[in-house]
């Protein structure tokens, strides 16, 4: 069986992206880094998930409507991840972690100097580098 994860790419004021340390209690791929999100629940949209996770995992809601950016297969993982992307007010103090290590804004030009779950680094460097990044800076 397929599993559909949401997930948000949710970028702060100074361009920066939040990320989460998975811990190692995670299911799947503990001990490093992923965004927000999590599996769709049964009866939910992609979107609903994205929203429920985002609150659940940080107390925080985008400004605005989240917008889906890409939807990834991973055929490996028996996954489709969609990836949502928003932007919000809040700061690091605002964040309230429910799951993982951490859950970090992250300056853009250091992202990707991490290891992340399967397919996370490919669509954060697309999303870094995409127009919908540039219009919410």
């Amino acid at each position: 069986m397929l599993l559909v994860i949401a997930c948000t790419l949710l970028v702060d004021r100074d361009g920066a992206l939040l990320l989460q340390l998975r811990d190692d209690k995670a299911p799947y791929f503990p001990n490093v880094w992923g965004l927000p999100g999590g599996s769709v629940e049964e009866g939910e949209t992609p979107l609903e998930g994205a929203v429920r996770e985002l609150w659940e995992e940080t107390r925080l809601r985008a400004d605005g409507e989240l917008r889906l950016f890409a939807q990834q297969e991973l055929p490996e993982q028996q996954r489709v991840k969609n990836y949502f992307y928003g932007s919000t007010s809040a700061r690091q103090e605002d964040v309230v972690l429910g799951e993982g290590a951490a859950m970090v804004f992250v300056p853009a030009s250091e992202v990707l100097d991490r290891e992340f779950t399967p397919g996370s680094a490919e669509m954060i460097g697309r999303f870094l580098a995409s127009a919908e990044y540039a219009s919410l800076k």
